[in-house]
């Protein structure tokens, strides 16, 4: 197998958890139509990323990761040798996580994530932050994957920390506009880890949202050509839609296999600073979840 096709599933919600249960079975059988590997969702599907302002509405509209819901997609993945990451508002306490479970193309949960980097200066202040980064191993196939979830794009150390663990794919949930500068870091986050990224966005009818879901395969230098190439391998316009990226998953292999980024060449001594917690001027921000009581953290 020489290319891993991801289905990024630029997708309107129904308002219903039942409608983008049945909305995103339906997707999903389309994606697999279309020879896709895997088929991957918006930021918070089951929900539609919406952030409920009542904590009590809120927690309601939080379903576990072994709800009907969820498990729904493993068995389809599994029917349709086809892995699915399906993304959810999910149970948790003392509040709800923003999460992707990943299932491969047996059927099998073999990864939950919960976003790390939280938006704590807006809505995403009600929800659990995540506590680490995963890869899992789909199968030899497929090859090594990880997932961060849009806000994580903005600190490097998300994707350095996956490239590190072995991830050659990062799947990327998404709810925002997406405009030059957060593609720009998407771009960047690809090319200096040496690894794909698959982002899927919202089209531009939900609020706040925009489309233009991509992928990077963050080969930037080819033996046969001069200089260097776009690693962009497809962006997608404003309008629902299924959009297939195609990875060349061998070529990405050999390329990290000789270029000069990634962990080739490194100095993880010199960076102790980047593990301090001390927050100075002009970076203080007092919204931020640390500075706040424990009980509403």
């Amino acid at each position: 197998m020489n290319n891993l096709k991801v289905a990024l599933l630029q997708l309107m919600p129904t308002g219903t958890l039942d409608g983008n249960l049945q909305k995103g079975m339906e997707y999903c059988r389309k994606a697999k139509a279309m020879g896709a590997d895997i088929a991957l969702f918006p930021e918070m599907w089951s929900v539609g990323y919406n952030i409920q302002e009542d904590i009590q509405e809120l927690k309601a509209s939080a379903i576990s990761a072994d709800s009907e819901f969820v498990q729904s997609f493993g068995k389809l993945a599994g029917e349709m040798n086809m892995a699915i990451g399906i993304t959810l508002l999910e149970q948790f306490e003392p509040l709800p996580r923003n999460t992707i479970c990943l299932f491969d193309r047996f059927g099998r949960g073999v990864l939950t994530y919960a976003k790390v980097h939280t938006c704590d200066f807006g809505e995403e202040c009600r929800l659990t932050a995540g506590d680490d980064f995963y890869v899992t191993d789909l199968d030899t196939e497929q090859g090594k994957v990880g997932a961060m979830i849009c806000y994580d794009r903005e600190f490097p150390e998300s994707a350095r920390i996956l490239m590190l663990k072995g991830a050659e794919l990062i799947l990327v949930p998404n709810a925002c506009p997406m405009e030059i500068n957060r593609l720009s870091q998407l771009r960047a986050r690809a090319y200096e880890n040496m690894v794909g990224i698959a982002t899927v966005n919202y089209p531009a009818e939900q609020p706040d949202c925009n489309g233009h879901s991509t992928a990077f395969d963050g080969i930037a230098y080819c033996p046969d050509r001069p200089g260097s190439r776009d690693t962009l391998i497809i962006e997608a316009g404003e309008r629902e839609g299924i959009y297939i990226a195609d990875f060349p998953i061998e070529e990405i292999r050999e390329y990290r296999r000789r270029e000069v980024h990634g962990n080739a060449y490194r100095h993880p001594k010199k960076y102790s600073i980047l593990v301090s917690e001390e927050i100075n001027e002009p970076f203080v921000r007092k919204d931020y979840r640390r500075y706040l009581p424990l009980s509403i953290r």
